[in-house]
């Protein structure tokens, strides 16, 4: 990260590598898993397989998990309930439910139809993206609330340029050793 950047931009980049770091360890087994599968030439089975739903299913449950963090973390956040259980519902929508769906009916069943080949790499971009939303809304929602005397974050003596509050903490009290102390 640069040190001209603003420290908005370098805690979003921050976010990003942080939330794409979450993802690739979510898929790094089933990247194993596929990398087997390609070694003994049946890479189109992976996706007839329910790997991918899987995969779908823990970023979904992750996504939720950001999404009611954000939503109780903080109770001055009341206007945007509605639109938290809204993604909460979307996510659930959209990929949990599939994705466990085609879990059961892959396991279940002995001729799995061709279209699950498709299906299933959708609901994975989709997790993907409703995670990466998640953890943006919960990042945002988490953040210092502006305080009563309308700062936002700002020092009030910095006029226009932004500079961030310090926070007056008490210095931690370590005690002094004498001599007299044992090791």
């Amino acid at each position: 990260m640069s040190e001209n950047q603003p420290p908005s931009a370098q805690h979003s980049l921050s976010m990003m590598y942080g939330t794409y770091a979450d993802i690739l360890f979510v898929l790094f087994p089933f990247l194993v898993i596929s990398m087997q599968r390609l070694w003994d030439g049946q890479l189109y089975e992976t996706l007839l397989r329910p790997d991918l739903s899987i995969a779908a299913s823990i970023l979904a449950g992750l996504a939720i998990g950001k999404f009611v963090l954000g939503l109780v973390s903080n109770r001055d956040l009341g206007r945007y309930k509605e639109r938290i259980v809204f993604f909460i519902a979307l996510t659930l929508f959209l990929v949990l439910g599939p994705a466990i769906i085609l879990m059961l009916s892959i396991t279940g069943n002995r001729e799995v139809p061709g279209f699950v080949a498709f299906v299933q790499p959708i609901l994975l971009i989709i997790a993907i993206s409703l995670y990466t939303t998640a953890v943006s809304i919960s990042n945002i929602l988490t953040r210092s609330v502006p305080d009563s005397a309308g700062h936002g974050g700002m020092h009030p003596d910095s006029g226009d340029k932004w500079e961030p509050e310090t926070v007056k903490h008490e210095p931690l009290a370590i005690p002094r050793r004498t001599g007299d102390d044992p090791l």
